[in-house]
């Protein structure tokens, strides 16, 4: 027990870091610095709640928590490499990349099918659903991966919307692991309101939102760009494609 609370807490005030860093990151223009700085330290404090949730889940014997963990710092780690790289190319983690996603689903599916096959219908204290919405996650990502590296890289819209939706995700999770699984330490009305239900479910709305936006900024720019060379004197610049 002792070794444990440590570790609890960590986790804890990583999940609390993860959802301040992470609304920031949102909230800030996307490209300014402030968006950069507030992102890395959502990515450290996600690899925080992740990599101790993963640590807590093995001393508890909880295999199902060892994949939310390991999904989490799949999504996490993917989405800070694509944001880093701005050229088109694959190197060495994009490989390592599908790798992981692929081992996650795997994971997901196989304890899934086995809570399938339960006569209680459940293994490891979850229903197959858990195991199979993890695992679908760590499918599609793993499918984008594979989908990069045919391509020989991503740029543009496509990259951005990777590294969004990879994050808005990842951000839910820590949601999640603050507002239902650690509900107890909110006041009362918040828990018979629903209202730690819609905070939970916020990054998903956003990450809806940000996926429909992207393409729209990207076909605006796109018009922009045609419209420069025969409009010089409507005042835009370089700068417009970076709004948003």
């Amino acid at each position: 027990m002792m070794r444990v609370l440590p570790l609890l807490f960590l986790h804890i005030c990583g999940g609390i870091a993860g959802l301040l860093s992470g609304g920031a990151a949102i909230v800030f223009r996307k490209g300014s610095r402030r968006h950069a700085l507030a992102g890395n330290a959502f990515v450290l404090s996600m690899t925080v709640l992740a990599g101790s949730g993963v640590i807590l889940a093995v001393m508890k014997s909880q295999p199902g928590n060892v994949v939310g963990g390991m999904l989490t710092l799949y999504l996490v780690a993917t989405a800070w490499l694509t944001a880093r790289r701005r050229e088109r190319g694959v190197d060495f983690w994009n490989w390592a990349s599908l790798t992981a996603g692929a081992g996650v689903t795997a994971f997901a599916a196989t304890y899934g099918i086995e809570a399938l096959r339960s006569p209680t219908g459940e293994v490891h204290g979850y229903s197959p659903g858990p195991y199979f919405f993890l695992g679908t996650v760590a499918l599609i990502g793993g499918i984008g991966d594979a989908r990069l590296l045919i391509r020989g890289g991503i740029e543009g819209a496509r990259r951005l919307a990777r590294h969004l939706w990879r994050m808005c995700f990842a951000l839910f999770i820590a949601s999640a692991s603050v507002f239902l699984a650690r509900a107890q330490i909110f006041p009362a009305f918040m828990r018979t309101t629903g209202m730690l239900n819609v905070l939970t479910a916020l990054p998903l709305l956003l990450m809806v939102f940000w996926l429909i936006r992207v393409p729209m900024l990207a076909r605006n720019n796109a018009r922009r760009a045609r419209e420069l060379p025969a409009q010089p004197r409507r005042g835009y610049s370089l700068g417009d494609a970076g709004a948003g």
